[in-house]
């Protein structure tokens, strides 16, 4: 399986931050925003990699990451996404470097508590399909919501003012190689991009979407709120721990495999 991160945009609403630089390289805590979720790949066992970027400071990632042997990639791929087009016109810049197989896709500015290292092993033996990774949030209008039933997705509505649950659907993607082909059949949105909740909805009306629940904490950086957010999530219990919070599936009892710990804390995006 491959990778890909999302790290284009203009990062608007961290201005004037991101007039000098692309806001994924702005600092969390110790080190770069991009850092974060190449290690979230990296620690599911993916190592080749595509960066997507865009902006007027594109050069600047390969100035920090290089060819990425550093985090000891087998490869660090880049390309530049032009304009604004939505999260799936980002994603389809993506075609040639999947050669067919299938692709965790993250956003750039998503940080998380623990692993995905187990939803990735169960995506890679799932067959056809796409397999979404959802948070349990307070405020779920202001994401992507997930409504279930026995254990499996059954609708996805976009920033709903009602929503049907509390789960969110973070950032994080796995598809297998016909999603190049859905995101060629999608139209504009209203607001002219490319939505990434019409991609989950194809493999949803097929019954070929899979879902796992994200234990842990799970936050963006897109703000100037969240990004103090995550900084501090990082400073008090770090991030991408191996030995952290993991995904389960929906019929699962996460309290039972924590050996009754409780319900780690709830940070949305």
């Amino acid at each position: 399986m491959k990778g890909v991160v999302l790290a284009g945009g203009l990062g608007t609403r961290l201005l004037p931050l991101t007039r000098i630089t692309n806001k994924h390289l702005l600092p969390v805590f110790d080190r770069p925003m991009i850092y974060y979720p190449l290690q979230t790949l990296i620690n599911a066992g993916i190592t080749d990699i595509l960066l997507v970027t865009g902006g007027h400071h594109a050069g600047d990632f390969l100035r920090l990451l290089g060819n990425g042997r550093e985090f000891g990639l087998a490869h660090l791929n880049y390309t530049y996404q032009e304009g604004e087009g939505g999260i799936a016109a980002a994603l389809a810049l993506a075609e040639h470097f999947a050669d067919g197989q299938k692709l965790c896709v993250i956003l750039g500015d998503n940080i998380i508590e623990g692993s995905i290292a187990p939803a990735v092993a169960r995506f890679e033996g799932q067959g056809a399909g796409a397999r979404i990774i959802l948070k349990e949030v307070p405020d779920a209008e202001r994401f992507g919501v997930a409504e279930l039933g026995d254990g499996r997705v059954v609708s996805i509505e976009e920033k709903p003012p009602r929503p049907k649950s509390r789960y969110a659907v973070t950032g994080i993607y796995m598809y297998d190689a016909r999603v190049f082909d859905v995101v060629r059949s999608l139209r504009p949105s209203g607001r002219g991009e490319l939505e990434i909740t019409d991609v989950n909805n194809w493999y949803l009306a097929r019954e070929e979407l899979r879902c796992e629940i994200l234990d842990g904490w799970w936050t963006d950086a897109g703000t100037m709120e969240s990004l103090h957010r995550a900084g501090n999530l990082v400073a008090k219990t770090g991030s991408n721990k191996v030995d952290g919070p993991t995904t389960y599936l929906p019929e699962e009892d996460p309290v039972r495999r924590r050996g009754g710990r409780g319900r780690a804390s709830q940070v949305p995006a």
